[in-house]
């Protein structure tokens, strides 16, 4: 690994980036507030599939205790926590290798949505779903699912961050995963009766908007330093970072 010193046209572009990654938050933050309140307050048009998904899953997570004791684990497995010390971890990773940008955006992107999605709870205080003799028990508000969020944001700034290390067919299995691992995550909140299916969807939405957001801000930032354009989803945020890792 090559060590150099940090000089004033580094920490330039550094302020630099940072007030992308700011302006890109905001914008998430500002888009995603009226669309909330659009779906949860004006009685959202997911409310009949929301009970109805509720009670069917609610009935067979009762009579299948196995499967609920399996989905429990999972959902306690990735959840929000476990995702947030492993972007701390890789951001630290990121930092030892050489590419305190990367880091950067990785932190900024999942602590930007674990805030957007706090402050979205408390401003539409929606409760979460209240069923006979339940299975599992939640603290908080209902919208988003913090835990739908959360393995979003996790899984795709893993991903994002990784990709340029992987070969074609390893970043195919890692969205693959990803994908398989939001899924079955925001199912398990669901099938617990712990979140509805428009909660579950608002976490998803909202992370992969605050993902798309700090990614575009990233690229651009990078365009502008003269690199070379590259497509995030297939390139990863930062393909220079492996040439870095590897020296």
């Amino acid at each position: 690994m090559i060590i150099s010193r940090r000089t004033s046209t580094d920490l330039d572009g550094d302020r630099r980036l940072g007030l992308r990654l700011a302006l890109a938050s905001i914008a998430v933050a500002l888009m995603m507030v009226p669309f909330t309140l659009l779906l949860v307050v004006a009685k959202m048009p997911l409310n009949d599939l929301d009970s109805g998904v509720a009670r069917a899953l609610h009935a067979y997570a009762r009579a299948n205790p196995d499967v609920t004791e399996a989905m429990i684990l999972w959902t306690d497995v990735f959840g929000p926590w476990p995702w947030r010390v492993a972007v701390a971890v890789l951001a630290g990773w990121l930092v030892h290798r050489g590419a305190p940008r990367l880091a950067l955006w990785a932190i900024t992107t999942i602590t930007v949505g674990g805030l957007l999605g706090l402050g979205l709870k408390i401003l539409v205080d929606r409760s979460r779903p209240h069923l006979p003799d339940p299975v599992a028990l939640a603290p908080g508000d209902a919208f988003p699912s913090g835990h739908a969020l959360t393995v979003t944001l996790g899984a795709g700034v893993i991903v994002l961050a990784l990709l340029p290390a992987l070969p074609q067919w390893g970043r195919k299995l890692a969205w693959t995963v990803a994908g398989f691992l939001i899924v079955t995550v925001s199912f398990t909140r669901v099938a617990l009766a712990v979140h509805w299916v428009s909660d579950v969807l608002g976490g998803i939405v909202l992370g992969a908007a605050v993902i798309i957001a700090t990614t575009a801000a990233f690229e651009t930032w990078r365009r502008d330093e003269g690199r070379r354009p590259a497509a995030p989803p297939r390139d990863g945020v930062e393909p220079e970072s492996v040439q870095v890792t590897r020296d």
